[in-house]
Protein backbone atom coordinates (compact mmCIF):
# COMPACT_ATOMS: atom_id res chain seq x y z
CA UNK A 1 0.00 0.00 0.00
CA UNK A 2 1.56 3.18 -1.15
CA UNK A 3 0.00 5.24 1.01
CA UNK A 4 0.08 5.75 5.43
CA UNK A 5 -3.34 6.48 5.84
CA UNK A 6 -6.29 4.60 6.91
CA UNK A 7 -8.35 2.93 4.31
CA UNK A 8 -11.11 5.04 5.93
CA UNK A 9 -8.86 8.44 5.60
CA UNK A 10 -8.38 7.33 1.86
CA UNK A 11 -12.22 6.88 0.81
CA UNK A 12 -13.36 10.07 3.32
CA UNK A 13 -10.53 12.11 1.35
CA UNK A 14 -10.60 11.38 -2.15
CA UNK A 15 -15.08 11.54 -2.03
CA UNK A 16 -13.87 14.90 -0.57
CA UNK A 17 -11.77 16.11 -3.44
CA UNK A 18 -14.00 14.60 -5.73
CA UNK A 19 -17.44 16.11 -4.23
CA UNK A 20 -15.37 19.51 -4.32
CA UNK A 21 -14.68 19.06 -8.17
CA UNK A 22 -18.28 18.68 -8.97
CA UNK A 23 -18.87 21.63 -7.22
CA UNK A 24 -16.77 23.96 -9.28
CA UNK A 25 -17.56 22.25 -12.80
CA UNK A 26 -20.98 22.76 -12.29
CA UNK A 27 -20.07 26.57 -10.81
CA UNK A 28 -18.02 26.96 -14.53
CA UNK A 29 -20.96 25.88 -16.10
CA UNK A 30 -23.44 27.75 -15.22
CA UNK A 31 -21.03 30.96 -15.40
CA UNK A 32 -20.34 29.94 -18.75
CA UNK A 33 -23.01 28.45 -20.40
CA UNK A 34 -25.85 30.61 -17.89
CA UNK A 35 -28.84 28.77 -16.04
CA UNK A 36 -29.76 25.29 -16.99
CA UNK A 37 -32.90 24.85 -18.58
CA UNK A 38 -33.08 22.25 -21.42
CA UNK A 39 -32.46 18.51 -21.01
CA UNK A 40 -29.64 18.26 -23.54
CA UNK A 41 -27.71 21.04 -21.56
CA UNK A 42 -28.12 19.70 -18.49
CA UNK A 43 -26.79 15.95 -19.89
CA UNK A 44 -23.76 17.84 -21.09
CA UNK A 45 -23.07 19.40 -17.67
CA UNK A 46 -23.56 15.96 -15.86
CA UNK A 47 -21.59 14.10 -18.62
CA UNK A 48 -18.35 16.05 -17.90
CA UNK A 49 -18.50 15.70 -14.51
CA UNK A 50 -18.91 12.49 -14.12
CA UNK A 51 -16.29 11.53 -16.31
CA UNK A 52 -13.79 14.27 -14.49
CA UNK A 53 -15.21 12.68 -10.89
CA UNK A 54 -14.46 9.20 -12.07
CA UNK A 55 -10.91 10.10 -13.41
CA UNK A 56 -10.11 11.91 -10.33
CA UNK A 57 -11.33 8.96 -7.93
CA UNK A 58 -9.50 6.13 -10.39
CA UNK A 59 -6.49 7.88 -10.17
CA UNK A 60 -6.09 8.42 -6.39
CA UNK A 61 -6.88 4.97 -5.70
CA UNK A 62 -4.64 3.95 -8.07
CA UNK A 63 -1.80 6.22 -6.54
CA UNK A 64 -2.88 4.77 -2.81
CA UNK A 65 -3.66 1.77 -3.03
CA UNK A 66 -2.46 0.00 -6.28
CA UNK A 67 -2.98 -3.69 -5.61
CA UNK A 68 -6.90 -2.86 -5.63
CA UNK A 69 -10.16 -3.85 -7.80
CA UNK A 70 -12.08 -1.08 -8.71
CA UNK A 71 -15.72 -1.27 -9.82
CA UNK A 72 -17.48 2.21 -10.77
CA UNK A 73 -20.42 3.51 -12.38
CA UNK A 74 -18.32 4.82 -15.15
CA UNK A 75 -15.48 2.31 -15.93
CA UNK A 76 -15.71 -0.75 -17.76
CA UNK A 77 -16.13 -3.66 -15.13
CA UNK A 78 -13.36 -6.28 -15.25
CA UNK A 79 -14.31 -9.68 -14.37
CA UNK A 80 -11.08 -9.84 -12.19
CA UNK A 81 -12.61 -7.96 -9.03
CA UNK A 82 -14.63 -10.99 -8.59
CA UNK A 83 -11.09 -12.81 -7.68
CA UNK A 84 -9.72 -10.03 -5.74
CA UNK A 85 -9.38 -9.17 -1.77
CA UNK A 86 -10.34 -5.93 -1.55
CA UNK A 87 -12.35 -4.13 -3.99
CA UNK A 88 -13.46 -0.29 -3.61
CA UNK A 89 -16.70 0.18 -5.49
CA UNK A 90 -17.89 3.53 -6.28
CA UNK A 91 -20.36 6.13 -7.36
CA UNK A 92 -18.29 9.16 -8.66
CA UNK A 93 -21.95 11.25 -8.87
CA UNK A 94 -25.15 9.80 -7.51
CA UNK A 95 -28.06 11.41 -8.01
CA UNK A 96 -26.74 12.69 -12.02
CA UNK A 97 -30.49 14.13 -12.49
CA UNK A 98 -30.41 16.35 -9.13
CA UNK A 99 -26.74 17.83 -10.21
CA UNK A 100 -27.84 18.47 -13.31
CA UNK A 101 -30.69 20.58 -12.21
CA UNK A 102 -28.54 22.46 -10.05
CA UNK A 103 -30.07 20.70 -6.82
CA UNK A 104 -28.31 19.68 -3.80
CA UNK A 105 -29.21 16.37 -3.18
CA UNK A 106 -26.07 14.48 -4.93
CA UNK A 107 -23.64 12.48 -3.95
CA UNK A 108 -20.14 10.63 -3.83
CA UNK A 109 -20.16 6.98 -2.90
CA UNK A 110 -16.71 5.32 -1.91
CA UNK A 111 -16.48 2.09 -0.28
CA UNK A 112 -14.44 -0.94 0.23
CA UNK A 113 -15.44 -4.58 -0.03
CA UNK A 114 -12.81 -6.76 1.66
CA UNK A 115 -13.47 -10.25 3.36
CA UNK A 116 -16.85 -10.53 3.02
CA UNK A 117 -17.92 -7.17 4.34
CA UNK A 118 -18.25 -3.07 3.85
CA UNK A 119 -15.31 -0.83 5.26
CA UNK A 120 -13.93 2.44 4.44
CA UNK A 121 -17.41 4.23 3.57
CA UNK A 122 -18.03 7.76 2.87
CA UNK A 123 -21.19 9.50 1.52
CA UNK A 124 -20.12 13.15 0.55
CA UNK A 125 -22.42 15.70 -0.12
CA UNK A 126 -20.33 18.77 -1.68
CA UNK A 127 -23.42 20.96 -2.17
CA UNK A 128 -24.91 20.54 1.83
CA UNK A 129 -21.45 20.68 2.82
CA UNK A 130 -21.91 17.35 4.75
CA UNK A 131 -19.81 14.21 4.67
CA UNK A 132 -21.11 11.00 6.46
CA UNK A 133 -17.85 8.90 7.21
CA UNK A 134 -17.45 5.57 9.37
CA UNK A 135 -14.44 7.94 10.78
CA UNK A 136 -17.32 9.80 12.54
CA UNK A 137 -18.68 9.48 15.94
CA UNK A 138 -22.22 8.71 16.65
CA UNK A 139 -25.01 9.73 19.03
CA UNK A 140 -27.93 7.69 19.45
CA UNK A 141 -31.09 9.38 17.84
CA UNK A 142 -34.94 8.67 19.05
CA UNK A 143 -37.77 8.69 16.89
CA UNK A 144 -39.54 11.81 16.82
CA UNK A 145 -43.14 11.49 18.32
CA UNK A 146 -44.18 15.10 17.27
CA UNK A 147 -44.21 14.44 13.40
CA UNK A 148 -45.75 11.92 11.09
CA UNK A 149 -43.00 8.63 10.46
CA UNK A 150 -41.39 9.59 7.06
CA UNK A 151 -40.75 7.37 4.31
CA UNK A 152 -37.58 8.09 1.65
CA UNK A 153 -38.64 7.07 -1.86
CA UNK A 154 -37.39 7.42 -5.16
CA UNK A 155 -39.15 10.27 -7.11
CA UNK A 156 -39.36 8.47 -10.26
CA UNK A 157 -39.34 4.70 -9.06
CA UNK A 158 -40.99 4.63 -5.84
CA UNK A 159 -42.30 0.79 -4.57
CA UNK A 160 -45.55 -0.19 -6.46
CA UNK A 161 -47.12 -0.99 -2.71
CA UNK A 162 -45.60 2.15 -1.15
CA UNK A 163 -48.94 3.48 0.08
CA UNK A 164 -49.99 -0.01 1.33
CA UNK A 165 -46.54 -0.53 3.71
CA UNK A 166 -47.38 3.17 4.44
CA UNK A 167 -50.88 2.51 5.95
CA UNK A 168 -49.76 -1.39 7.19
CA UNK A 169 -46.46 0.62 9.06
CA UNK A 170 -49.29 3.02 10.20
CA UNK A 171 -50.93 0.81 11.94
CA UNK A 172 -48.43 -1.63 13.53
CA UNK A 173 -46.85 1.54 14.80
CA UNK A 174 -49.59 2.46 16.60
CA UNK A 175 -50.42 -0.77 17.81
CA UNK A 176 -47.17 -0.80 19.08
CA UNK A 177 -47.61 2.61 20.91
CA UNK A 178 -44.80 4.22 19.27
CA UNK A 179 -46.31 6.66 17.41
CA UNK A 180 -50.13 7.06 15.78
CA UNK A 181 -49.02 10.47 13.92
CA UNK A 182 -48.74 8.06 11.07
CA UNK A 183 -46.63 7.84 7.57
CA UNK A 184 -46.00 10.43 5.45
CA UNK A 185 -43.47 9.96 1.85
CA UNK A 186 -41.06 12.10 1.21
CA UNK A 187 -38.48 12.04 -2.18
CA UNK A 188 -35.32 12.97 -2.01
CA UNK A 189 -32.53 12.54 -4.92
CA UNK A 190 -29.33 9.97 -4.66
CA UNK A 191 -29.57 7.05 -2.02
CA UNK A 192 -26.89 8.56 -0.06
CA UNK A 193 -28.83 11.84 0.29
CA UNK A 194 -31.96 9.62 1.65
CA UNK A 195 -29.80 8.13 4.02
CA UNK A 196 -28.46 11.39 5.26
CA UNK A 197 -32.13 12.42 5.71
CA UNK A 198 -32.50 9.60 8.33
CA UNK A 199 -29.28 10.69 9.79
CA UNK A 200 -29.96 14.14 9.85
CA UNK A 201 -33.45 13.15 11.54
CA UNK A 202 -35.61 14.39 8.94
CA UNK A 203 -36.85 11.21 7.91
CA UNK A 204 -36.83 7.40 9.49
CA UNK A 205 -37.28 5.12 6.97
CA UNK A 206 -35.70 4.32 3.28
CA UNK A 207 -37.24 1.72 1.58
CA UNK A 208 -36.62 1.09 -2.30
CA UNK A 209 -37.86 -2.03 -4.26
CA UNK A 210 -37.03 -1.59 -8.39
CA UNK A 211 -33.62 -2.18 -7.75
CA UNK A 212 -30.24 -0.55 -8.25
CA UNK A 213 -26.25 -1.01 -8.62
CA UNK A 214 -23.84 -1.95 -6.00
CA UNK A 215 -22.24 1.28 -6.62
CA UNK A 216 -25.69 3.11 -5.89
CA UNK A 217 -25.84 1.39 -2.45
CA UNK A 218 -21.92 0.40 -1.18
CA UNK A 219 -21.50 3.44 0.98
CA UNK A 220 -24.74 4.17 2.30
CA UNK A 221 -25.52 1.13 3.54
CA UNK A 222 -21.82 1.13 5.38
CA UNK A 223 -22.24 4.44 6.49
CA UNK A 224 -26.09 3.68 7.26
CA UNK A 225 -24.55 0.83 9.60
CA UNK A 226 -22.04 2.53 11.30
CA UNK A 227 -24.59 5.16 13.03
CA UNK A 228 -26.63 2.32 14.22
CA UNK A 229 -29.41 2.14 11.20
CA UNK A 230 -30.90 -1.02 10.59
CA UNK A 231 -30.01 -2.21 6.72
CA UNK A 232 -31.09 -5.15 4.75
CA UNK A 233 -32.92 -6.18 1.83
CA UNK A 234 -36.89 -6.40 2.45
CA UNK A 235 -37.46 -9.62 3.61
CA UNK A 236 -35.00 -8.79 6.24
CA UNK A 237 -31.08 -10.57 4.60
CA UNK A 238 -27.94 -8.65 4.82
CA UNK A 239 -27.10 -7.32 1.51
CA UNK A 240 -23.72 -8.39 0.14
CA UNK A 241 -21.22 -6.87 -2.84
CA UNK A 242 -18.88 -7.35 -5.58
CA UNK A 243 -21.61 -10.19 -7.46
CA UNK A 244 -21.88 -10.25 -11.11
CA UNK A 245 -23.68 -8.51 -12.50
CA UNK A 246 -23.09 -5.92 -9.45
CA UNK A 247 -26.75 -5.64 -9.25
CA UNK A 248 -29.15 -5.18 -5.71
CA UNK A 249 -32.60 -5.95 -6.08
CA UNK A 250 -33.98 -3.73 -2.91
CA UNK A 251 -33.06 -1.59 0.27
CA UNK A 252 -34.36 -0.97 3.16
CA UNK A 253 -32.75 1.52 6.05
CA UNK A 254 -34.36 2.17 8.72
CA UNK A 255 -33.86 3.74 12.95
CA UNK A 256 -33.62 0.21 14.96
CA UNK A 257 -37.26 0.86 16.79
CA UNK A 258 -38.71 1.07 13.62
CA UNK A 259 -36.87 -1.79 11.76
CA UNK A 260 -38.88 -4.47 12.78
CA UNK A 261 -42.22 -2.98 12.28
CA UNK A 262 -40.94 -2.19 8.28
CA UNK A 263 -40.20 -5.74 8.07
CA UNK A 264 -43.17 -6.78 8.77
CA UNK A 265 -45.73 -4.14 7.36
CA UNK A 266 -43.53 -5.27 4.02
CA UNK A 267 -44.32 -8.89 4.68
CA UNK A 268 -48.11 -8.28 4.97
CA UNK A 269 -48.14 -6.08 2.10
CA UNK A 270 -46.29 -9.20 -0.12
CA UNK A 271 -48.76 -11.42 0.95
CA UNK A 272 -51.69 -9.68 -0.32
Amino acid sequence: MNDPRSDAAISRDVAQDAGQLLLRIRQDFIAEHGPIGDKETANKLRDRADAASNDLILDFLSSARPQDAVLSEEAKDDPSRLDSERVWIVDPLDGTWEYGQNRADFAVHVALWAAGELHACTVDLPAQGITRSVLDDTVETAVDPTRPIRIVASRSRPPATLQATCDALGRLLSDAEITNRGVEVVDVGSVGAKVNEILSQRADVYLHDTGFYEWDVAAPYGVAAHYGLHCSNTTGEPITFNHMPPYVNNLVVAHPVLYPHVIRALAETAER
